[in-house]
């Protein structure tokens, strides 16, 4: 299969890459290729959707990670990378042919994908083909358990910076049950055919059940739906001051419209696919005054970190980094911090390169922009505290 996917595939899929518009505006790509040759610089891979409906997030994940490698290069350390990350359109047909261009790149570590569907179908190829990898935005357990119903059988190479989905929905029900000032009565709005949103649906009603949390509706919608009218007054009749919506940005802005028009004014609450929302091109961003989400990072915090990272970014990109970005951004450093510890070097085998950072990775402890004294386990899964925020004046402050 890995001599197939690399090989015989290998022209074809050149082919479709070079159809589907597939780019890395990385430092890598600038010349066209990572130079690897040198034996000083790892190559560092990693995909993600830079165009399409999902770019919002692609892109963030692509320029938070190049401020880390642009700092960390520049700091002439011991470790240094070559970055190459390749445009999958949040497809995991493209994220595949992604992952062989990043492959023929020589790839020796990597962020794997952005979104939690296309990492899903390349897992078992950077498990296959042993490389170390490192998602900074892709939530979903099948990303790092190849049994993602029982949570078992890890790939083991295969970790997240970000919270799972079961987490994130645990955490959302903690909230509320700590902030009962935000209402008593919750709706839940949810997309029954995303892995994402029922993930954190199903958590979040178990949790909310523990807590004694009223849940007093749940609406289900699928994919390619646009009028959310009835769900809306559906959640109104029943007299929710809360609606979770443990979905996507996209449809929880048409959410948000129809509540307006309707006149329903509760406490909106979403997770990290929210973050995004006020960049959609379209939307009245003050339809979203007052909603509230969890998430890693703040961009209001006033550490130092956090801070520079936020100006550089702003003076790059032009924008405010969301926490796509940021958690990009760690990933990055939590590599190198790894790297730096180990006695691997670019010259070393993949085999070598990807232990070296499996060991580090369950033994260390890392501080970042996204959580102080950050850990993961051996499946690898995170372990860092989250942060509400909530959309104020049209920009994402602290809630606390």
């Amino acid at each position: 299969m890995s001599k197939f996917v690399k090989g015989g595939l290998a022209v074809v899929m050149a082919a479709s890459l070079a159809a589907c518009g597939s780019s890395s505006t990385g430092s890598a790509s600038a010349s066209g290729s990572a130079d690897s040759g040198s034996g000083k610089k790892y190559v560092l891979g990693g995909s993600g959707p830079l165009t399409g409906d999902a770019a919002v997030y692609g892109l963030a994940v692509e320029h938070g990670a190049q401020i880390a490698v642009d700092e960390i290069n520049a700091a002439g350390g011991k470790t240094q990378f070559d970055f190459v990350f390749e445009d999958d359109e949040a497809d995991g047909e493209k994220a595949t042919s992604a992952f062989n261009t990043l492959m023929d790149k020589g790839m020796q570590v990597s962020l794997l994908t952005t979104t939690s569907g296309a990492g899903q179908t390349v897992a078992p190829l950077y498990q296959q083909e042993n490389i170390f990898a490192i998602t900074p935005s892709g939530s979903s357990p099948a990303i790092i358990y190849q049994d993602s119903d029982n949570e078992t059988n890890p790939y083991g190479n295969v970790f997240q910076m970000c919270f799972t989905d079961p987490n994130q929905g645990k955490a959302s029900a903690d909230y509320l049950a700590e902030h009962t000032d935000l209402g008593s009565k919750i709706a839940i709005i949810y997309r029954n055919d995303d892995n994402y949103s029922n993930g954190l649906y199903t958590k979040f009603k178990e949790e909310a059940s523990a807590k004694g949390l009223n849940i007093v509706d749940e609406e289900a919608f699928q994919d390619g739906t646009t009028d959310f009218s009835v769900y809306v007054q559906k959640a109104q009749a029943a007299g929710a001051d809360i609606v979770f919506l443990p979905i996507y940005y996209q449809p929880a802005s048409q959410i948000l419209t129809a509540a307006k028009t309707a006149g329903y004014t509760p406490t909106f609450f979403g997770c990290d696919g929210m973050d995004g929302i006020l960049t959609m091109k379209g939307f009245d961003t003050s339809i979203a005054e007052g909603l509230y989400m969890l998430t890693p990072f703040a961009a209001d915090a006033t550490d130092e970190k956090t801070q520079n990272f936020v100006k550089k970014y702003k003076d790059a990109y032009g924008e405010t980094p969301n926490q796509f970005a940021a958690d990009a951004y760690d990933a990055v450093y939590a590599l190198a911090q790894a790297l730096d510890a180990s006695d691997v070097t670019p010259d070393s085998s993949t085999d070598d390169i990807t232990a070296a950072l499996e060991e580090q990775f369950t033994s260390m402890k890392f501080d970042g922009i996204t959580g102080t004294s950050v850990t993961w386990n051996k499946n690898g899964e995170v372990s860092k505290d989250p942060k509400a925020i909530v959309i104020k004046d049209g920009a994402y402050v602290s809630a606390e």
